[in-house]
């Protein structure tokens, strides 16, 4: 499990805190102070999940929390010493993972982290190049999301499930909600499609080769 953790906290002694305690737990911990730069690396970067204080220099935390969604979507756990309730409904109804009003017990953020990541484990896939949500359905590739129809999600999170495995066209249709009577060429059609979606040659495939007169693998 990715255990990178990005903190955008300007108390510079609570931040080193945090990263020497996260440590201990087995956390890689970038810190930033200054909203800006948080804002540029997270945009070259992937992290499990994001620890934000609220009371920044020149952002509100609240307007540096829409940024960071707008970016990617990344569990965001809010930690200020703004622990008023109107706070904390406006984070959760902005789509807080967690929100923990300082002062707060270091061991107590260990467990919350850790149980936000364990829930998303569960519905997140992190393989090569590609980030499946499955419970929203998306997928992004290089940070960028691949505009995939129903089937499309449904046979690609099928193939990445099953990697280096051969799966026939059987099998693909049967994780699909295609009719069970589909023809053989309707799934190589939709293999053409996230092929043409995702930048792979078919030719010369780094992602989806075909395996001649079975079906297909993920390779990527």
């Amino acid at each position: 499990m990715n255990k990178k953790v990005l903190l955008i906290e300007d108390d510079l002694q609570m931040q080193k805190f945090i990263i020497e305690y996260l440590k201990d737990y087995g956390f890689d911990c970038t810190a930033f102070d200054q909203p800006k730069d948080a804002i540029e690396n997270f945009k070259e970067n992937d992290y499990s999940i994001i620890i934000l204080d609220l009371m920044l220099p020149e952002m509100d935390g609240f307007d540096l929390f829409k940024k960071l969604k707008q970016i990617k979507n990344t569990p965001i756990i809010i930690s200020s010493a703004r622990g008023d309730i109107g706070n904390k409904i406006h984070g959760f109804e902005l789509g807080a993972d967690d929100y923990l009003a300082k002062p707060y017990e270091p061991r107590e953020l260990v467990l919350r982290i850790e149980h936000i990541l364990k829930k998303s484990f569960n519905k997140t896939i992190n393989i090569g190049d590609f980030v499946i949500d499955k419970e929203n359905r998306t997928v992004f590739m290089d940070n960028y999301p691949i505009d995939f129809t129903k089937i499309e999600f449904e046979i690609f999170l099928f193939l990445i499930e099953n990697q280096n495995k051969i799966s026939s066209r059987e099998q693909i249709l049967n994780a699909t909600s295609l009719d069970i009577n589909t023809k053989n060429r309707t799934i190589d059609m939709h293999i053409s499609n996230i092929r043409f979606k995702i930048g792979d040659d078919s030719k010369n495939p780094k992602y989806i080769k075909s395996v001649w007169g079975i079906g297909y693998k993920f390779v990527g």
